[in-house]
C-alpha cells in the first residue's frame, strides 16, 4: 500500500504542478502584444504541451487515489468526513484542469477577452484548492 501512496503522492504534485504554470503560461498570453505572432505561437505551444502533460499526470494521480479508497479501504468508516470533502476538490480540480483547456482554446482562436490581471487570480485558484487538500489528507480535521 505504500507504494501507491509514494506514487500517488508524486503524481498528485505533478499534476498540479502543471495546474500551477498553465494559468502562468496565460498570463504571459493575455500580456502579448498583437503583432508579436512569434512570441505568441511559442506561449500557445508550450501551453499546449503543459496541458497534455498534466493531462498524463491526472491520470495515474486519480487511478492511484481510486486504489487506495476502493482497494485499501482508505477513508472508509465512521470519522472520514475529510475524505468526502477531499473528493468534491479533487472534481474541482479535474473541473480546474478542463477549464484550463476551455481557456487555452480561446487563446488558440485568438478570442481570449479576460486580462492578465484576471489570470493571474485564476492561477491562485489551484493553490488554494491542491492546499485545501493536503491539509485534509494530513489534519483530517473531521
Amino acid at each position: 500500500m505504500l507504494w501507491i501512496k509514494a506514487l500517488h503522492i508524486v503524481f498528485v504534485a505533478s499534476w498540479f504542478a502543471g495546474l500551477f504554470y498553465l494559468p502562468r503560461i496565460f498570463v504571459n498570453l493575455a500580456m502579448v502584444s498583437a503583432d508579436s505572432h512569434a512570441e505568441r505561437e511559442r506561449l500557445l505551444l508550450m501551453a499546449h504541451k503543459l496541458y497534455r502533460f498534466s493531462t498524463l499526470l491526472m491520470l495515474p494521480a486519480l487511478i492511484f487515489g481510486l486504489i487506495l479508497w476502493l482497494h485499501y479501504g482508505i477513508g472508509r468508516g465512521p470519522g472520514n468526513g475529510w475524505l468526502h470533502a477531499k473528493l468534491a476538490l479533487v472534481i474541482v480540480a479535474i473541473g480546474y484542469h478542463h477549464g484550463c483547456r476551455a481557456l487555452l482554446r480561446k487563446f488558440e482562436q485568438a478570442a481570449n477577452k479576460r486580462s492578465h490581471r484576471w489570470f493571474r487570480f485564476y492561477n491562485e485558484a489551484a493553490v488554494l484548492v491542491f492546499a485545501a487538500i493536503v491539509i485534509l489528507v494530513v489534519v483530517k480535521p473531521f
